[in-house]
């Protein structure tokens, strides 16, 4: 039987290729459609761990701080993405509240606690229980991770409000946009490798 662990196939076209070792800040390209193939990952196991947790402790505030706070003479009101979840879920477009509830607060926390179990047994060098699983979770997943759309509405909700309203950006805004950096860091396609590396 053929050894295929070198071996990588374009999700988009199909085409066969020989991995390569890259480069700090080099990527390899489908000759074919232009696909990318593969990209430089500069982290290691420790870093990929210490910033997942990282990335755990931002979910926590960017989901139980308020992202923003409003005032209007003299009344005060805050929300956080759990209020805007249940905001959505009591109008008629309660369908919109479930994916939005899935994309900015159940898909990132999966996302963060297989890459946290995943990546506690690399440490150790060797595969966690369930391994293949937690791999195609973690692929299936990242589509439905969406925190950066959320921040870019966030933020445009400040600006449109600022002008209406005294907005003032809340800690969950701020631990929103670290945790948007942090999932496209750890949880983007670079996990692949973890194939190879663990026996």
């Amino acid at each position: 039987m053929a050894n295929t662990a070198s071996l990588i196939i374009c999700e988009h076209c199909d085409s066969v290729y020989h991995k390569v070792e890259l480069a700090k800040h080099q990527k390899a390209l489908c000759q074919r459609c232009g696909a990318v193939l593969q990209r430089y990952n500069g982290l290691n196991i420790q870093q990929r761990l210490a910033l997942s947790v990282t990335a755990a402790v931002f979910w926590i505030f960017a989901n139980f701080y308020p992202v923003m706070s409003i005032s209007l003479k003299g009344l005060h009101n805050s929300a956080t993405l759990w209020d805007s979840v249940l905001a959505l879920s009591t109008g008629p477009i309660t369908f919109i509240a479930g994916v939005a509830a899935i994309s900015i607060i159940i898909a990132p926390l999966f996302q963060l606690v297989l890459l946290i179990w995943v990546l506690c047994f690399a440490l150790a060098s060797k595969r966690s229980p369930a391994f293949k699983t937690c791999m195609r979770w973690l692929e299936t997943l990242r589509p439905w991770s969406m925190l950066e759309v959320c921040l870019l509405g966030a933020m445009v909700a400040v600006f449109k409000l600022a002008g209406l309203l005294d907005v003032l950006p809340g800690i969950g805004l701020i631990a929103l946009a670290i945790l948007s950096l942090l999932i496209i860091r750890i949880a983007g396609r670079d996990i692949r490798d973890l194939w190879d590396t663990l026996p």
